[in-house]
């Protein structure tokens, strides 16, 4: 017996999936959970293991194909199984795809029922059969009629892609548009799967959000002298007291205080979520990625350090979960890690802030009236002016720093 291999639904509002490579090819032995592909979506990065042991006997979609979620891409054959021409097989496995996607593109007539009996589907239920939840919402806060776009998904469904697309085209009208040429001796490369998903979100962001940015010098000199009093004792236990783990802490006290900033904006509702759910980005070699601490309000100090470390440790190796990466409802990046002073960071989409640490080191400050080298840092909050105003931003970064700079050394 063969077994199919389909796309899994990687996250509640994920609807499509682009596979990054195969591991395996047509011919290959395979056993129960060996990964088989690798695969991208709008939440995560993820190596795909085989449902069952045998051969790779059939693949029917190639690398950079944007497959529906639950379309088989691959076949598994029982142990021992023989493909008589695996070349072949590869190389029509695009074709095997497409006649896939053009089948389940074409309905099937009703039994005993003219076509012109059938009832027209209305516009909106067009739209929602050829866009998902976040496209559909894309084009009802920018006024665009989706069935006036040409989908490039399966069946031709509107994705993500196509309607940013149409509207970086609408906004060019009356503009002349500049081409880029390689000059000789330039390296031209195509960008990658989740860079470009990357560039999506980041220009999606910027169009939505109201951008305003505030900044804030922090002293962390008290957290400074704990982590120097508690590294032992942390290590130890097989842990690491970073200042990540203060940072957390305290923005999540914070956001108890002020949870206009754990919101986000849903039309002309502010939805004020119930859970603090931290996203602290993840620099790749191959882009970013930002899983979440859940919970952050009822984890102490020991609990964050290992959450960060676990999470940062398996988003480098691909190894997280959709679940690890969604449902965030704030984010912190640091950019400070590679000595920028501050960042002015771009809002984490349906977020309504986001906050960038500084480099943290030791540079002159004054304290009571006399000059001291002092552990200091720039945190910059990146907020959403559609529904904060800077008065709440601000008394959010003042309870941010209040905390840092007057942590309780019994609370480590």
């Amino acid at each position: 017996m063969s077994t199919d291999v389909v796309m899994p639904q990687m996250g509640e509002s994920v609807t499509e999936g682009t596979i990054v490579r195969w591991m395996k090819k047509v011919g290959d032995s395979i056993d129960r959970d060996e990964p088989l592909l690798e695969i991208t979506t709008d939440k995560v990065d993820a190596e795909i293991p085989s449902p069952a042991a045998g051969i790779v006997v059939e693949i029917r979609a190639k690398e950079g194909d944007t497959v529906a979620v639950n379309h088989v891409v691959a076949v598994i054959g029982a142990p021992g199984a023989v493909v008589a021409n695996p070349a072949a097989n590869s190389a029509s496995r695009s074709a095997s795809g497409a006649a896939a996607s053009a089948t389940q593109a074409t309905p099937a007539p009703a039994d005993h029922a003219p076509a012109e009996a059938r009832p027209a589907a209305s516009s909106e239920e067009l739209a929602r059969e050829r866009s998902s939840p976040l496209v559909r919402k894309i084009a009802k806060e920018h006024n665009v009629d989706i069935s006036q776009i040409h989908g490039s998904g399966m069946a031709g469904r509107v994705t993500k892609h196509d309607i940013l697309d149409y509207l970086e085209d609408e906004g060019r009208t009356g503009q002349a548009a500049h081409a880029v040429h390689a000059q000789p001796g330039d390296r031209v490369e195509k960008m990658s799967v989740m860079r470009k998903k990357i560039a999506e979100h980041m220009v999606l962001s910027r169009r939505t959000s109201a951008h305003v940015h505030t900044v804030f010098e922090v002293n962390f000199s008290q957290i400074a002298r704990i982590r120097d009093a508690r590294r032992v004792e942390y290590e130890r236990a097989g842990g690491k007291l970073t200042y990540l783990a203060f940072i957390i802490k305290a923005v999540a006290a914070a956001l108890q205080a002020v949870p206009l900033l754990n919101a986000s904006l849903d039309g002309d509702s502010v939805i004020y979520h119930k859970d603090i759910n931290i996203g602290v980005a993840v620099a790749l070699d191959w882009g970013l990625i930002v899983p979440v601490v859940k919970h952050a309000d009822t984890k102490d100090l020991p609990a964050l350090s290992r959450a960060i470390s676990d999470l940062a440790s398996r988003a480098r190796t691909k190894q997280l979960s959709p679940d690890e990466v969604s449902g965030g409802t704030f984010t912190i990046t640091n950019p400070g890690m590679l000595g920028a002073q501050f960042g002015m960071p771009i809002i984490n989409q349906p977020q309504v802030a986001i906050l960038a640490v500084g480099a943290i080191e030791k540079r002159p400050a004054v304290v009571d009236d006399a000059l001291a080298v002092q552990t200091m840092a720039y945190l910059a909050l990146g907020f959403d002016h559609r529904i904060i105003d800077g008065a709440v931003a601000d008394t959010f970064m003042s309870r941010v720093k209040h905390a840092l700079e007057h942590w309780d050394s019994n609370e480590a």
